[in-house]
């Protein structure tokens, strides 16, 4: 094993992480003792960041996948000069502070939120598809203004994980070459070692998926590691860097589990010996810093200074692409909703053909909108423009996600973290099951990803219960900051998009879109009414009955209206399009829409859950709380009992 005692600039790493962990009395040692050296070859030696301007977009990107190591990344990136002072390293894990327990993104240097393991690979897997398509699109000669790697530091457990495979596979196939995925492979998980679950080559594993694969043998052997780095620079495909690696390396119980996730207490003592650092808790020589602030800080800036003269003199030479792309970054969106709005379709179309035709027509206004579909754009209608993106065309903006749902959101957060693009992401609506994670990171996170979600109900009809979604509306509106739009025909499908392109910039936006035709619906102000989330489609003067409804069950409710009305039961009618935007608005304007004085009516498609806020206690809740069934659809919508006679009958009885 390579020796490393001793060397001061390295084991500040270490033995500040370890301090960290000590005085919260919480985190994991064992990564933080044996992947220092890894951290110390990037960010000393390899890594082009400015710490000064640490959102400057030419940088590196890293991402700690690991997230559990975060305060080995928090302590790297105080002696490399970001915005984290020693005061925050003794605070970490602590309520309010600027070193939290996982990676968070918004502190200075951290690219992403991680901890959920496999995401962080998945994210990195999406800033190196971004880097490829805008370096594309945008460099000219002698010009290459977008020019930078990804890297990404992952565990065992992180490659255990299934959403860490779908984005190997899918990063191998299109030969992301700036994406540089280093392992710390210690053998060693929490509860065990990793043989107890796990056997393979993991060098084989990535050799199989076209990836370049280096193994270093010693983990502590700086040379070896940054030389891997160098030789992965130069590699025309995507590379594996396994690290032979001791997990809490110096501490007593090193190389066992129980060194993976308990503070190391009087064993730090231990650790100090062992890397000869004998300084006091928090104390770090001057010339540590004055070591990374020459290969770090320095360096950086210089290199974002000549980025600087570049992009200026690029700015003079090629304006409008200069402009299209200060457009892109500051999410400036040029599109005219109007003359969208004057498309109105002359007969009944599904909302997921709607969606679709609006869809195209962003991305001819929006040239870094790129994203797709789950292997289902014949269906979901959600394709990208400009033909496939692959090592052919990385101008293409249709990404072929494959059936690969949870890396597929994953990767649409990286593009959206990168800067610079738009994602879009679709799959059948039942199918958000498989990549809830992924939206929930985010909107954890505050991205703005569209997710597009089509076959929205029982109406799927023959494809049946398995492919039938019911609870899946309730569970994605109870996501926090995410909006979620069910609208009901053409133009409510604009004022969707609308919100979801325009205000919707720090938040994930849903749209779910039907299977089946729906009628063209009247509106007044569409645009408006959709960003409030609910909002009258039919209003009445002295209403009894309140009749709230989402999607296709909008033009359904308007039917129960009428036959209500032939028995002189006056009722409105709402369009609740968002339920988490019209909870937004004020009091005096939901109890406008649904006036307190009415008996009121939920009716969905779906799980009854959630609808009680809006009903109370004596009101009614239609809705679906079984699984459906196989048949046509128009059949399973008659039998859960969504037939406007069947729901007069049942407001009658209450009613009159």
């Amino acid at each position: 094993m390579f020796n490393n005692k001793g060397n001061n600039n390295l084991n500040a790493l270490r033995i500040l992480a370890v301090e960290m962990i000590n005085k919260a009395n919480s985190g994991h040692p064992g990564i933080a003792l044996g992947a220092a050296p890894m951290m110390y070859s990037l960010y000393a030696e390899n890594l082009k960041v400015d710490p000064t301007h640490p959102q400057w977009f030419n940088r590196d990107r890293f991402v700690l996948s690991a997230g559990h190591g975060s305060a080995l990344l928090y302590a790297t990136l105080h002696l490399a000069g970001f915005d984290i002072s020693i005061d925050d390293l003794k605070n970490f894990r602590q309520t309010g502070s600027k070193t939290p327990g996982h990676p968070e993104l918004g502190i200075s240097g951290v690219e992403a939120t991680t901890g959920p393991l496999g995401q962080g690979i998945g994210i990195a897997v999406g800033m190196a598809v971004a880097e490829k398509f805008l370096s594309a699109k945008f460099n000219q000669p002698e010009f290459e203004i977008i020019d930078h790697f990804t890297y990404v530091l992952c565990g065992d457990g992180d490659l255990q994980e299934g959403v860490a495979q779908e984005a190997i596979s899918f990063a191998g196939k299109n030969k992301l070459n700036k994406l540089i995925l280093l392992h710390d492979s210690n053998d060693v998980q929490l509860d065990d070692f990793i043989a107890s679950s796990q056997e393979e080559n993991f060098i084989e594993r990535f050799k199989a998926e076209n990836w370049n694969s280096i193994r270093v043998e010693d983990g502590e052997d700086l040379e070896a590691i940054s030389q891997a780095i160098q030789q992965a620079k130069k590699s025309d495909k995507p590379t594996y860097i396994e690290v032979k690696t001791i997990i809490g390396h110096g501490a007593t119980k090193q190389g066992t589990p129980s060194v993976h996730g308990a503070p190391l207490g009087n064993d730090l003592n231990h650790v100090k010996e062992t890397w000869d650092y004998q300084y006091e808790e928090f104390n770090v020589p001057e010339e540590v810093y004055q070591f990374y602030q020459e290969h770090t800080l320095k360096s950086g800036q210089q290199a974002y200074n000549q980025w600087s003269d570049l992009f200026k003199n690029y700015q003079h030479q090629f304006p409008e692409l200069a402009k299209t792309l200060d457009q892109a970054l500051k999410k400036n969106y040029q599109v005219d909703f109007d003359a969208m709005l004057n498309q109105i379709p002359t007969k009944p179309q599904a909302t997921r053909v709607s969606s679709g035709l609006v869809l195209d027509n962003l991305t001819t206004k929006i040239p870094t909108m790129m994203g797709g579909s789950a292997d289902l754009g014949g269906s979901t209608k959600v394709v990208g423009a400009d033909g496939k993106f692959s090592e052919q065309n990385l101008i293409g903006r249709n990404i072929m996600f494959g059936v690969r749902e949870f890396a597929m959101a994953a990767i649409a957060n990286g593009l959206s973290l990168h800067e610079g693009i738009l994602p879009f992401v679709s799959t059948f609506f039942v199918f958000s099951d498989y990549l809830k994670p992924a939206l929930r990171l985010s909107a954890l996170m505050e991205q703005q990803v569209l997710y597009i979600f089509t076959h929205d109900s029982v109406a799927v009809g023959e494809d049946g219960p398995t492919h039938q979604p019911v609870e899946q509306l309730a569970m994605i509106r109870s996501i926090p900051n995410v909006v979620l739009f069910r609208p009901c025909d053409y133009q409510e499908v604009v004022g969707a998009y609308h919100w979801a392109i325009k205000q919707g910039k720090k938040v994930p936006s849903v749209i779910v879109a039907t299977r089946q035709d729906l009628v063209q619906l009247n509106h007044q102000n569409v645009i408006e009414q959709v960003a409030r989330g609910g909002y009258l489609i039919q209003s009445v003067d002295q209403p009894r009955v309140s009749l709230i409804a989402s999607g296709s069950e909008v033009s359904l409710a308007l039917d129960v209206a009428k036959i209500l009305a032939s028995h002189h039961i006056e009722a409105n009618v709402v369009s609740m399009v968002s339920t988490s935007l019209f909870d937004q608005q004020p009091l005096a304007y939901r109890q406008s829409v649904i006036r307190p004085d009415t008996f009121k009516v939920s009716l969905e498609m779906g799980t009854t859950f959630g609808w009680a806020k809006y009903t109370g206690d004596n009101g009614l809740n239609l809705g679906i709380d079984t699984f459906g069934a196989s048949g046509p659809g128009e059949e399973v919508i008659s039998q859960v009992g969504f037939d406007s006679q069947k729901i007069s009958n049942q407001i009658l009885k209450l009613v009159k």
